[in-house]
Formats: structure tokens, sequence, C-alpha cells
């Protein structure tokens, strides 16, 4: 597949799977993609691998839920972002609408493997990079619940290794949990300072041991603390803290503390179980007008606690029903993580500013760190959300929780020509659903979860 040229992919165009539809339960006006593993019907005499999106978008209306002054236009949605995927050259993608804790609507486009022709679906497995550091924030959080740690304790007390890095603004010690959870540790943003873009190099570093022969090559850039800069290898040192605290890989332990009890059963991390394979999106990129296939079912190695995520979004809405919150489930997520902590996550820790240049939010200042969470003022609204951007994949979500409204998306083509820019477009859905979806006036206070 490498080295296909856009318009051979052009060509083949996106087909159109599942739309932003209705609902067919009796609650009037309230919108759903699905229910749990029931396809909706398409249009009579449409095949699901050849749908145009034509024949999908009568079906569509706007919420009829809440205030007049609040309906959601999905029609326009779904016109908004299909018209950003083909613009972009976006080989496939899926979104999923959250709305009051309920899902109002998903849409799946293009193709999950396009040598295959292997349509996006429900069940397509995206991988969602650095969406995985909000679970590593989470398996930290319960473990300073269960006191196992506190977030101001030094990392070097739980990583001894960290003690080879050079620090010219004091000891070493001065780096807390809470800097390595707010990317204002000091260290460099990317995890290996070298390599990885040839096929015969490792993906990632694959060992603890790469990690630790580097510590003493490793600067501490800044005081810790005193700003932001996105930093990789800050959630590589919280995985290893997981991992010596509990005696679990760190999959294991996200898997059966966090994973398994939200019943997110598709999810698991670096490279697919068999019986799962054939769910698994490839990914490409875009460069100077090239479209490539990029490594198929990859392993990011010591990274993983740092950007290991693979999932469906289905599974990925269980999980944003989670951050959400809601009272009818209040017993079992707070068993996952208790509702004072999660909204610790979302608290502002550090603002950053236009001069941080890692921000992967983009280059205003709206932004501020929270415990892993991004949080971002919007129109004097505030939400929280993350991004992943690896191998190919680009993915974000965010959520509102005054309204229980959220979000979720993933590409699984980085575009990153001037004409075809993936992070680009991202940002505009993020501005669109900001505006057009997420809801307003007195729907607001009546979502609102206490």
């Amino acid at each position: 597949m490498k080295g296909w040229s856009i318009g051979c992919a052009a060509r083949l165009g996106l087909v159109m799977l599942l739309s932003l539809v209705p609902t067919t339960t009796p609650a009037a006006g309230r919108m759903a993609a699905q229910t749990s593993g029931v396809r909706q019907p398409l249009a009579a005499g449409a095949d699901a691998h050849t749908m145009s999106p034509a024949s999908a978008t009568a079906a569509l209306r706007p919420s009829t839920s809440g205030s007049s002054k609040d309906a959601t236009d999905l029609a326009g949605i779904k016109t908004f972002y299909e018209a950003g995927l083909k613009r972009n050259g976006i080989v496939g993608s899926g979104l999923m609408l959250i709305r009051g804790g309920r899902l109002v609507g998903s849409d799946f486009q293009g193709y999950a493997r396009l040598s295959l022709r292997q349509a996006v679906t429900k069940n397509t497995t995206f991988h969602w990079a650095s969406i995985t550091k909000t679970l590593t924030a989470i398996a930290i959080l319960q473990l300073r619940d269960r006191g196992f740690l506190k977030l101001d304790d030094p990392a070097v007390k739980y990583v001894p290794e960290l003690s080879a890095v050079h620090d010219p603004w004091g000891a070493v010690d001065a780096i807390t949990i809470r800097n390595l959870l707010t990317h204002s540790g000091g260290f460099r943003s990317a995890t290996w300072p070298w390599g990885g873009d040839q096929d015969w190099q490792p993906f990632e570093p694959t060992r603890w041991s790469q990690i630790v022969a580097m510590l003493p090559y490793t600067e501490i850039l800044f005081k810790p603390g005193s700003r932001f800069s996105y930093s990789n290898l800050g959630f590589v040192l919280l995985g290893q803290i997981i991992e010596r605290l509990t005696g679990d890989d760190y999959e294991v332990y996200v898997d059966k503390n966090v994973l398994k009890p939200l019943e997110m059963y598709q999810s698991y991390f670096d490279r697919s179980p068999y019986h799962l394979l054939k769910y698994l999106s490839g990914s490409y990129t875009i460069s100077g007008g090239k479209l490539t296939e990029q490594r198929f079912n990859f392993d990011t190695g010591i990274t993983v606690s740092n950007s290991g995520l693979n999932s469906p979004l289905p599974d990925m809405v269980k999980y944003m029903k989670f951050l959400l919150g809601d009272t009818e489930r209040s017993e079992a997520y707070d068993e996952v993580l208790k509702r004072s902590s999660l909204k610790e996550m979302f608290q502002p820790e550090l603002r950053i500013t236009s001069r941080d240049a890692s921000n992967p939010n983009g280059p205003d200042e709206h932004d501020s760190v929270g415990l892993s969470c991004f949080i971002r003022e919007d129109g004097g609204r505030t939400f929280v959300g993350h991004g992943g951007n690896q191998n190919g994949f680009i993915s974000h979500f965010y959520l509102e929780p005054e309204t229980r409204s959220a979000y979720v998306v993933n590409f699984n083509t980085d575009a990153s020509d001037r004409n075809q820019n993936t992070a680009r477009f991202d940002r505009e859905l993020r501005d669109y659903l900001f505006a057009n979806f997420f809801p307003r006036y007195e729907t607001r206070a009546a979502a609102t979860v206490r």
C-alpha cells in the first residue's frame, strides 16, 4: 500500500456506513446511533459498502429535546464532518456524540483498511495514542486514594533511576508525581530523542533499560512546576510507578481496574488479540501529496502508559460516560474512581501560554493543564479533553461535565500538507461542535450532575 497517490485515494472515495440518525426508542425527539449489537437499518436496497451519504441524510432532523433554542442540527454536523474528511483526504474516521449522558449520534466513514476495502464500522478498533495518558492518571489517583502514594511525593522515591538525570535547577527530588501528571517536570517532549523513522528501528523504546540508559544524558529544561511542556517521558515514569507499587504490568493493572469494570471488553493495549485483529484499523499519512500506509498492529513498547490504548468507539463512549458521571451508576463508577477524584483531574493546575509550543490543542491561550487532562475555556464555558497523535492516527475527546455532554472522534489518517491537514480539521471540528452541539441556555443547568 505504501506510495498510493492522493488522486488514486480520491477515486476510491469515502464510503458512508452509519449516519447520525434518530433513535427508534419511544422517547420523542431523543437521538441515538444504535443499540448495543444492532446495526441501524440502511435505506432500502442500500449495501453497507456502497451506500452514498445522500441516501441516509434524509432521515436526519434536529433534536427536539430541551429548549427550542437548543435544538441540535445533527444533519448539519454530519455535513460539516463528512465534508472535512473528504477535503482533507482522510481514509477513515468515526465520530460519536453524547448529550445529557446519552449517545445521540454516530457517523462512520471511509475505510479501516484501504487495501482490503474494509469499511469503518462501529466495531472498528482505532489507536488512541496519548488519550492513554488519562487512563494512567486514573490509575495513579486510584493508588493515591488507596494510600499507596501522594501526588506531591518525589517521583524519584518510586523510580530511583531518576537520580541520574542532570538537574541544573536543584535536587531531582523536586520533581513530583503531580509535576509528571501536569507535564511540568522539565523533561523533553520526545520519549526517544532520535530514530524511529526507519522500518528497521523500534517504533518506540521497547524496554525500560533503554530509557534508563538515556537518563544520564537527560537534562531538566526548566524549574519543575514552573511551566508546561508536554512530556511523553513523564508518563512513562508514571507507568513505572504503577507497576512497582502494584506488581502488575501496566496493561494488566489498567485492564483489571479500569477497562473491565467499565465493561470496555473490546479494548486492549498494543498488538491486537487474534480474535479482534479483523476489526483493527490501519493508519496512513499524507505528506507532499502522497498517501503512505503506516505500521500495522504495532507495539508502543515501554511507552504503553503514554500511548498504548486501542479501542472501538462504543467502548470509548463507555469511557466518556464514566468521565461525565451518572447518578444511576455512581456506585459502579466510584469503584473505579470516586467522583471527587475525577473532578480533581478536571481542575486547572497550570495555565498554558502561547510560548508553550508543545500545547497539543493549538497556539492560542485557551488551555490549562489538569492532572493529565486539558481544560479549555471557550465563550465562558469549560470543556475537558485530551487528544492523541501517533503512527497516522489522530484522535480527540472533549466533554462538558456541567451538561454531561461529549464527543469523541478518531481519524486514521494524519495529513500534514497545507491543503490537507488532519490536525487543523480536528481543531475546526472541535470549534464547530462547541458552537453547534453542546447544550446551551437552560438545558445546561438541567443536565448538571451534583
